[in-house]
């Protein structure tokens, strides 16, 4: 028997690079049920990385009987946010022509490099404030389009994850301003750009673009998606936006030069503009809110957990280390610091260079565990420093992500930041962003400041932010004299983390 809809229940689903998750939230913003499971990575050679979105799929239906379940209440509107980038393609009946590249698949680094090297991307870059890096849509399908043609020929869309999700679901081929402002979009976040197109070599694959809905997509539940969901159909359903803006959404960004950050598997630093920014080296991207006049500047660092993740296993230490290192190494960590730069990847904000990589300086023989540990959280805290910086930040600052788990952390987030952290509101940030983006979209007066509020604020310790100003200086010195050092990776690299493309 179907669960009758609660008044005002509505359903926040985030399709994550790793784990897809469901939250059931009252009219409040309260959560009534979350649940989540994990998502499969398959890595092969050459840096192949992909996805299967009949698993993205099958599980997404798991969650989401499991929410409606417990809560004992179906959902009025089922709104989809999901991970950016990558490359999904699919047919007229929205299954998959092939498996997804993920966005940290590596294939299309060459055909970016000859990109780069032809003055290519940064031409794209000052048209939409986009910069490339392999895992963004347009190298990877011109990657396609040089070693794959046919399979582009049998494809009709060639999407983002939510927004295959949301064709399954619906029917409906379509996608939102904030997947489409990048990289194809012409700068108004509303439309796709032909010199990009043409820069790119892609003119005779425009139509697998899909049509751009502002402000989000909003269609109904197919019988085919209902059964899938156990939820009825005609139900409304909304894609979008992609889970970077989602979690400026859902953490409350209002105000120009509000800032929000993603302590997650990579750092997200978002920070709320009134203007396109194409100006200065090209890096991060600008993301198109919807709403004409207003956008989101990303940087979008490949750093973040998982680059303490790779040191813990490295030390053979489990996270519960994070917390005594904080408390044993003092701030500055005995003269340790790190570039945290670890991704196989490379960087991809506030700069890009695909050679980035890490450095540990200031060792010595009465350094230990716990200044290696602290001085990785403040390099991390560095780069969300550079990358605000760069991105404008001069406003409110919010903090979601799985970091924010350790107060200890964000602790030194907020000195080395300098301003009050806002934690925001739990659970599921980007979910509860998607909700509120398709709420409006339908009409509907949620209280948007109360569905925002922060759970937590963490002040600055002002006895440490002098320390840190220095330690500041010193990082940005020695990431100025390691770039010229950076070449590409050893004939022979380790394999890919499964679960975050760092190396392992």
């Amino acid at each position: 028997m179907t669960t009758a809809p609660g008044r005002g229940v509505r359903l926040g689903i985030d399709v994550g690079t790793s784990v897809v998750k469901a939250v059931l939230f009252d009219s409040g913003g309260g959560a009534l049920a979350v649940a989540g499971r994990p998502l499969e990575l398959t890595h092969g050679g050459a840096g192949a990385v992909e996805q299967d979105l009949e698993q993205v799929l099958s599980r997404l239906g798991e969650v989401v009987h499991g929410v409606v379940e417990e809560a004992g209440v179906a959902p009025e509107l089922v709104a989809l946010t999901g991970q950016g980038d990558g490359c999904w393609l699919t047919d007229a009946e929205h299954r998959m022509v092939r498996p997804a590249m993920s966005w940290l698949d590596g294939r299309a680094a060459g055909l970016l490099g000859e990109w780069t090297d032809a003055g290519i991307a940064e031409r794209i870059y000052r048209v939409n404030g986009s910069a490339l890096f392999p895992g963004a849509p347009a190298p990877l399908l011109g990657w396609l389009d040089r070693n794959e043609p046919e399979v582009l020929d049998r494809a009709v869309t060639a999407g983002y994850c939510k927004d295959a999700v949301f064709g399954r679901l619906t029917g409906v081929r379509a996608t939102d301003p904030s997947d489409s402002s990048m990289p194809f979009g012409d700068g108004t976040g509303t439309g796709y750009s032909d010199e990009v197109l043409a820069l790119t070599g892609l003119t005779h694959r425009r139509e697998l673009l899909a049509p751009i809905v502002s402000p989000t997509p909003l269609e109904a539940l197919t019988g085919a998606g209902a059964d899938l969901l156990g939820l009825p159909a005609g139900l409304p359903v909304s894609s979008g936006p992609f889970d970077f803006p989602a979690c400026g959404f859902g953490g409350g960004l209002a105000g120009v030069g509000d800032a929000l950050l993603i302590v997650g598997t990579t750092l997200g630093c978002l920070v709320h503009s009134d203007e396109l920014r194409t100006s200065g080296e090209p890096a991060g991207f600008n993301v198109s809110t919807g709403v004409p006049g207003r956008w989101l500047r990303a940087m979008p660092a490949m750093v973040g957990t998982a680059s303490l993740d790779w040191l813990l296993r490295t030390l053979g230490v489990g996270v519960e280390a994070v917390g005594e290192a904080l408390s044993t190494s003092p701030p500055g960590a005995r003269g340790v610091q790190v570039l945290p730069y670890l991704a196989t990847a490379g960087e991809r904000a506030p700069f890009v260079d695909p050679n980035a990589s890490g450095q540990v300086t200031g060792v010595r023989m009465t350094t230990d565990r716990h200044d290696l540990v602290r001085a990785m959280c403040e390099g991390l805290a560095y780069a969300a420093r550079h990358c605000f910086e760069v991105a404008g930040r001069s406003g409110r600052l919010v903090v979601c992500g799985g970091g924010t788990r350790s107060r200890a952390w964000m602790q030194v987030f907020a000195d080395i930041l300098g301003v009050p952290l806002e934690l925001a509101r739990t659970p599921e940030v980007g979910a509860r962003g998607a909700v509120l983006v398709a709420a409006r979209a339908q009409g509907a007066d949620l209280d948007a400041a109360a569905w925002t509020a922060p759970d937590d604020i963490i002040e600055p310790i002002d006895d440490h932010r002098h320390r840190y100003d220095d330690g500041y200086r010193d990082y940005l010195a020695h990431l100025g004299a390691a770039r010229p050092l950076w070449t590409g990776p050893a004939a022979e690299d380790p394999p890919n983390d499964p679960a975050t493309g760092a190396a392992q």
